[in-house]
């Protein structure tokens, strides 16, 4: 029995249906920057400069061109990021405790396999979805944005990006990966995730709100990859780089001892 390929056909319809809502808000996104277009780019830069600050953290906008369309395109990333870690992290907490809530456990347990080579099976099926929705997003972002930039080459500027984008992803599916072989309750696992998800998104339009909170950046991946700093700023920095391995490989760590003294509910 193969569980890795097991795990990919049962993922695929989900899969799909993510890849191609991905693609929707890609498409409707740079749609709306054309539709803008009857307005001058320094016109609408200037309206959303008099915007509030909550609003503008809200909207992604504020520190981008929205003149150029990598600029409209950088302002409504978060959003792409959103998506993406909200699919990570329900991966992560489903492809481990739905054995449980299928019946399956038992059955797959029955298998001359080990708990070890299961999650590692697991793993890597995980890892295989948000690569597939990362290259999905990323092809489908290059067209969009590429077809209304005007010849301007902006492929460099989302491959950044969608790197800062798949090492979020792994951050949340490895969380959501721990935390479903740590706790029995599998609903509680996907709660627990996606509401750490959110918590620390919220605090990440809080820092961009107030720089008072600045000092609390290491505490919200989605601040190690901001896209005003890929496309202006200084790129990658080591530092969130290195706290990002730290933080995929302690979680991974623990989901193989989690899920080895693991009593399953059969």
């Amino acid at each position: 029995m193969n569980i890795y390929l097991r795990e990919l056909k049962a993922n695929g319809k989900s899969l799909f249906i993510w890849c191609i809502i991905m693609i929707a808000f890609v498409a409707a996104s740079m749609g709306k920057y054309a539709a803008s277009s009857y307005i001058s780019g320094q016109s609408l830069n200037d309206i959303i400069s008099k915007m509030p600050d909550a609003v503008k953290s809200m909207f992604g906008a504020g520190t981008f061109d929205l003149s150029k369309a990598i600029g409209f395109y950088g302002a409504m990333f978060i959003y792409v990021v959103l998506m993406a870690a909200i699919h990570a992290s329900m991966i992560g907490a489903n492809i481990i405790s739905k054995e449980e809530d299928d019946k399956t456990a038992e059955f797959l347990m029955s298998k001359p396999v080990s708990r070890i080579k299961v999650i590692t099976s697991k793993l890597f099926a995980a890892f295989t979805n948000i690569i597939v929705f990362n290259i999905i997003t990323l092809i489908s972002s290059i067209y969009f944005v590429g077809y209304y930039s005007k010849g301007e080459n902006v492929s460099k500027d989302i491959l950044k990006l969608m790197i800062g984008v798949f090492l979020l992803q792994l951050i949340f599916v490895s969380l959501g990966l721990c935390l479903s072989a740590f706790l029995k309750n599998s609903r509680l696992a996907s709660l627990c995730t996606v509401g750490i998800m959110l918590v620390t998104y919220i605090l990440s339009l809080a820092i961009n709100i107030d720089s008072h909170l600045s000092g609390l950046k290491y505490f919200t991946p989605f601040k190690y990859y901001d896209a005003k700093n890929l496309i202006y700023g200084k790129g990658f920095e080591i530092i969130y780089i290195v706290i990002s391995v730290l933080i995929i490989l302690l979680f991974i760590s623990m989901t193989y001892v989690f899920y080895h003294k693991r009593d399953l509910k059969i």
